[in-house]
């Protein structure tokens, strides 16, 4: 359209009274400049529904009643991507950053659905952790320290299992809390911000359904990092 309107203006620069008040009418050149923007923003736009979209699809997939071939990081991006609300800036501190360290992982058959709930509940504790470590500082200070969490997948050297680790820089925990943190109904979080059953269920989803481990590791002050364990 443009190319039409710019040939236009060549083959005839002076155009009549008429033109020219129409032209001032519908800012030409407010238009020109501004509706590349306004498509390239809508074409984003879509992309990024399209992203939730697929993203939901994948995390809320219904378990059957057997086992059925799974990709792991195709579960924990889209678990991230779920919780990307939560990861973005705000006024208080920087974005938390996510670093992906994935192996070789091959489709495995899983209860898919439930180990989403694993890494949903696993995801969503480490960013708590991050939000409490940030209390008492300011934005300078979080940015020069910042947030992340790093996650990893590898297999075991004998290629039995699956280890998948979320790891956070928070706060961390003693290890009186580090004994209680599956204990079902135990939180740490203050009335009405927890339940004390995401983390009990993620380890009866890794230990009861797949048996599996899931562990934590932690010194106060340098974070946590939860370790899954489950047969390949």
């Amino acid at each position: 359209m443009f190319y039409l309107i710019n040939l236009y203006q060549q083959k005839y620069p002076n155009p009549d009274l008429e033109i020219q008040a129409e032209i001032a009418a519908i800012d030409l050149e407010y238009v020109r400049e501004d509706l590349p923007k306004l498509i390239l923003s809508m074409q984003e736009g879509v992309q990024r529904i399209r992203s939730i979209s697929d993203s939901l699809r994948s995390f809320s997939r219904a378990d059957t009643e057997s086992k059925i071939a799974f990709n792991i990081h195709e579960g924990l991006d889209s678990t991230i991507l779920i919780l990307k609300h939560r990861l973005k800036a705000n006024n208080t501190r920087p974005a938390i950053e996510v670093v992906k360290n994935y192996g070789d992982i091959p489709p495995i058959p899983y209860f898919a659905g439930q180990l989403n709930q694993v890494f949903m509940n696993l995801l969503a504790n480490a960013i708590d952790a991050l939000e409490e470590s940030n209390f008492g500082r300011n934005f300078q200070e979080i940015q020069a320290h910042p947030n992340c969490i790093t996650v990893s997948t590898s297999m075991s050297q004998n290629k039995n299992s699956v280890l998948i680790r979320i790891q956070d820089n928070g706060v961390g925990m003693s290890e009186q809390v580090r004994q209680k943190i599956f204990d079902h109904l135990f939180t740490t979080k203050a009335v009405g911000k927890g339940t004390g059953l995401g983390l009990s269920i993620a380890r009866q989803i890794v230990v009861e359904k797949h048996r599996g481990t899931l562990e934590v590791n932690s010194t106060p002050g340098l974070g946590a990092e939860f370790v899954i364990t489950i047969p390949a």
